[in-house]
């Protein structure tokens, strides 16, 4: 049987002193940023998920195909050398609402017989979507969610007996940090783990022979505009959450592919010459944002990578390659390192 354990919840003063701080700095910076954890309160988790559904986001798809075809590979991996009675527990930075996971979680349960996992995320309604999900569909997990900021907050892994912890950082999240920024993701998350542990990371492949430039910036720049309304909801959020007045039809989403940085980057391009104004709250005073025509407000980027690119940064922060998959088109990679 399935069983939930509720999660110790953000509080929501931090939260909403978090937000209060990002927008001053970021809006108040040359060029203008938003932090990319901005997107995902409960209408952008939603909007994130058609996202994913998309024909042009290729990603989500071709990453589940790489677990639906090697998951129970990737799984003996990552417990190879445990001894007869060693299991898994799994963990998920910006787990969402897991959809993926279920797979990998299937697969542990028929390797191990049960399996706790610990889902983390910002959204907490996601995570609840998530844990819904999957106590109703794969009996045998123990779900443990915790709303938190994986890139700020210690990860408060909860070991059990015999057990080695697999982390899962999957969808190519990793791409949305600079290179050093990942690498401090990335070494904070080795700091929690023991030698012997794990780590999968997804990543998305760079454009090259298997992939074009035009392929690239579809997936972030939809016909449908799930993307564009995905980017200006964090406007939106800033309305609701600051009190500021941004008038959201003011904005574009606008996506392009910057090759010096390998990366694409989505911007808020400024329709007009405007004036945002943001009330006082608890961590300042009131303040004016103003923004000149064609003016963009930088909310994300995601780096794309080469497998040389992948190895290096895991390296970088304490870890060993041990396996790789690919798609057959090589689109997309997961890689399966250990903490050394």
């Amino acid at each position: 049987m399935s069983t939930f354990v509720t999660a110790q919840e953000a509080a929501s003063p931090s939260l909403a002193d978090a937000i209060a701080n990002e927008a001053r700095v970021g809006l108040t910076s040359t060029p203008k940023t938003l932090t990319p954890w901005l997107f995902y309160d409960e209408a952008g988790s939603h909007l994130f998920e058609q996202i994913t559904e998309l024909p042009e986001y290729y990603l989500t798809r071709t990453e589940r195909s790489i677990f639906s075809a090697h998951a129970e590979e990737i799984l003996q991996e990552a417990a190879r050398g445990q001894g007869p009675s060693g299991k898994l527990t799994l963990i998920e930075l910006g787990a969402g609402t897991a959809t993926k996971t279920g797979i990998l979680l299937a697969a542990a349960v028929r390797q191990q017989s049960s399996i706790v996992y610990q889902p983390v995320d910002v959204s907490e309604t996601a995570l609840a979507e998530a844990s819904e999900n999957i106590l109703a569909n794969i009996p045998g997990v123990t779900v443990r969610p915790q709303v938190a900021d994986y890139t700020r907050q210690a990860l408060p892994l909860n070991r059990l007996p015999n057990t080695r912890t697999l982390a899962l950082y999957i969808g190519s999240s990793i791409g949305n940090f600079t290179p050093i920024d990942a690498g401090d993701v990335l070494r904070n998350l080795r700091a929690q783990l023991l030698p012997g542990d794990t780590l999968l990371l997804g990543t998305d492949l760079a454009p090259g022979e298997n992939k074009s430039v035009a392929a690239l910036l579809a997936a972030y720049n939809d016909a449908s505009g799930t993307t564009a309304a995905f980017n200006r909801n964090v406007l939106t959020r800033l309305n609701r959450d600051l009190g500021a007045d941004f008038d959201i039809e003011k904005f574009r989403h606008k996506a392009c592919w910057n090759p010096t940085e390998s990366r694409i980057e989505m911007h808020l391009e400024s329709l007009a010459p405007q004036t945002v104004h943001i009330p006082a709250n608890s961590i300042g005073s009131a303040y004016t944002v103003d923004f000149a025509l064609g003016e963009t407000i930088h909310t994300e980027n995601s780096y794309k990578f080469t497998y040389a690119a992948v190895d290096a940064l895991l390296s970088s922060a304490g870890f060993k390659t041990t396996r790789s998959w690919q798609d057959p088109q090589h689109l997309f990679a997961v890689t399966l390192a250990s903490a050394i």
